[in-house]
């Protein structure tokens, strides 16, 4: 072969292939030529293939074929001109985290939202993905409920970035800051269409010691402890606990504060309304003591209706306390002097009573001793 001839090969081979400079840090376009369990064969149009490593061709350790297949056009990353083999040393990864991260910087400064993958609950959050850049989400939040978090490994979740320094790693994301921006817009138009009196289905969320709030579908509410139940409640547990699913009415709405005052009991079956007819002044009645007072005693007449012993109606004996001569559950006979069904209060004696048992039994005593007999009762009376 000449040496025209040779020049001309030579000089074909070199148009075929860039046979520039390689450097660390370039990135280059290249088509997959063959994949393996363990690496993937990169033509670079360069005088020599790349090779990409399982380990830099994604973070979480997939097989390579999961990833890539051949003729698959790409992007990638020199790592390495040579690594030694006469192969170009390539990454896939950090091509893709150089585009990523420019993602995540336009969308943090724009606020926009972005999709993550959740990998794994660590302490105090959890770990998601965003393609190969690492995100932390606090589990306060992940969501504006309360949500377990292990639920959330291998779904994906809409996220905003809150806090961003790449030197320093940290790349904080939330979701709770979404769904505050939904309720708030919703929030107005749920407040507009509640109505006092209303029933709602609803959700116990927290107990505290005055009572229970409920979700009632984007709003929250408190059932004080004394709308729990038309009976006396000692504590909201005793009756609901976290996580119940409730009916409950409408009783007040502060728009203005943003309070909602729920009722659970049925207000269709108010004890004073529903006993209304079953108790007049006057009629003498068994009840139980339910509560003690310095000024007197509480005596429940049908469950949800209580009266007012003052203790001046509690014996004509000269006591100090109600505990004197009363205690807890004690079932005792009342006298019904006045009955406010309005304003539900009732003033009840219990020396009335005894006194009208006293004066019947001194009618008895007496007409024994003047031998008072059914036949002088009826002395005198003609029968037809």
């Amino acid at each position: 072969m000449s040496n025209e001839e040779t020049m001309s090969s030579i000089s074909e081979l070199l148009n075929d292939y860039d046979v520039k400079k390689l450097n660390r840090g370039d990135i280059l376009k290249g088509k997959v030529i063959d994949v393996n369990d363990k690496e993937v064969s990169v033509n670079i149009n360069y005088a020599f293939d790349g090779l990409i490593s399982k380990e830099e061709l994604s973070a979480d350790g997939k097989d390579p074929r999961d990833v890539v297949s051949k003729d698959d056009e790409i992007d990638v990353y020199v790592i390495s001109p040579n690594d030694g083999e006469g192969y170009v040393e390539l990454s896939l990864v950090r091509v893709l985290e150089i585009k990523e991260k420019e993602e995540i910087k336009e969308a943090f400064k724009e606020q926009k939202n972005i999709i993550v993958k959740v990998k794994e609950e660590v302490r105090g959050g959890v770990v998601a993905y965003y393609g190969n850049i690492r995100v932390f989400i606090p589990g306060s939040l992940v969501s504006r409920g309360r949500i377990e978090l292990d639920t959330l490994v291998g779904k994906e979740l809409e996220i905003r970035i809150i806090e961003l320094d790449f030197r320093d790693k940290k790349v904080l994301g939330s979701r709770r800051v979404i769904e505050d921006e939904e309720y708030n817009k919703n929030k107005k138009a749920i407040w507009d269409d509640l109505k006092e009196g209303e029933k709602k289905n609803g959700v116990v969320k927290k107990l505290v010691k005055f009572g229970a709030f409920v979700d009632i579908g984007g709003v929250e509410g408190l059932i004080h402890i004394s709308d729990l139940s038309w009976k006396r409640v000692n504590k909201p547990e005793d009756v609901v606990q976290e996580g119940d699913e409730v009916e409950v009415f409408i009783g007040s709405i502060d728009r203005e504060k943003e309070r909602l005052a729920l009722i659970l009991k049925d207000v269709a079956k108010e004890p004073w309304t529903v006993h209304s007819e079953d108790i007049k002044a006057g009629d003498i009645v068994e009840g139980k003591v339910v509560r003690l007072a310095a000024f007197g005693a509480f005596i429940e007449l049908f469950e949800g209706v209580e009266g007012l012993v003052h203790i001046s109606e509690i014996t004509d004996e000269h006591i100090t306390k109600p505990s004197d001569i009363l205690e807890i559950n004690q079932k005792v006979k009342v006298r019904v002097l006045t009955f406010n069904k309005e304003d539900r209060k009732m003033a009840l004696s219990i020396k009335d009573v005894a006194e009208s048992n006293k004066e019947y039994l001194n009618y008895v005593d007496k007409d024994e001793e003047e031998g008072t007999s059914l036949g002088d009762l009826l002395s005198g009376f003609k029968f037809e």
